[in-house]
């Protein structure tokens, strides 16, 4: 049983299945789910962050988990990191609107693929660690443009 719920965390429920950029498409269901919380439930950018640090530990856990299984270090079907990393660059948003919302998931996949200094470090902690740091860090990097571009009110 804590196979398939590591499983279904790590893949997001099934996106990272996504035959096509699995990570994008993973990324995309985490922004669909924070439009959900931020309309229906009031959530705003700092719930967000609260929402990626509750969601640290049981992330890492199924990373590792899926990882392990599959005798991978970062299966491309493990796609949590993603989800993680969108919901701490929301953080950064001033502003919710669809400007935001697209600059937080285009920011986010650009520092994902790019990972400029340090963030590759990040990958060569052990297991479910170094598979979400590294996108943690992503977020950390996009949050902190996209909180700059609402400081000159560019959304």
């Amino acid at each position: 049983m804590a196979s398939s719920a590591a499983r279904a965390i790590a893949t997001w429920f099934g996106c990272g299945y996504a035959p096509k950029a699995p990570g994008t498409v993973g990324a995309a269901a985490a922004i669909a789910v924070a439009l959900l919380l931020h309309s229906q439930g009031g959530f705003g950018p700092l719930h967000f962050l609260a929402l990626a640090v509750v969601a640290f530990a049981p992330f890492v856990w199924a990373a590792g988990r899926t990882a392990a299984e599959m005798h991978l270090e970062d299966p491309q079907i493990v796609v949590a990191d993603e989800v993680i990393g969108v919901w701490v660059t929301l953080a950064g948003a001033r502003v919710l609107n669809w400007k935001s919302w697209l600059a937080a998931f285009l920011l986010f996949r650009l520092f994902d693929i790019w990972k400029p200094f340090p963030i590759r470090h990040f990958e060569r902690f052990p297991g479910g660690l170094g598979i979400v740091a590294d996108d943690v860090m992503a977020g950390v990097y996009a949050a902190l443009v996209l909180f700059l571009a609402g400081c000159f009110n560019l959304y």
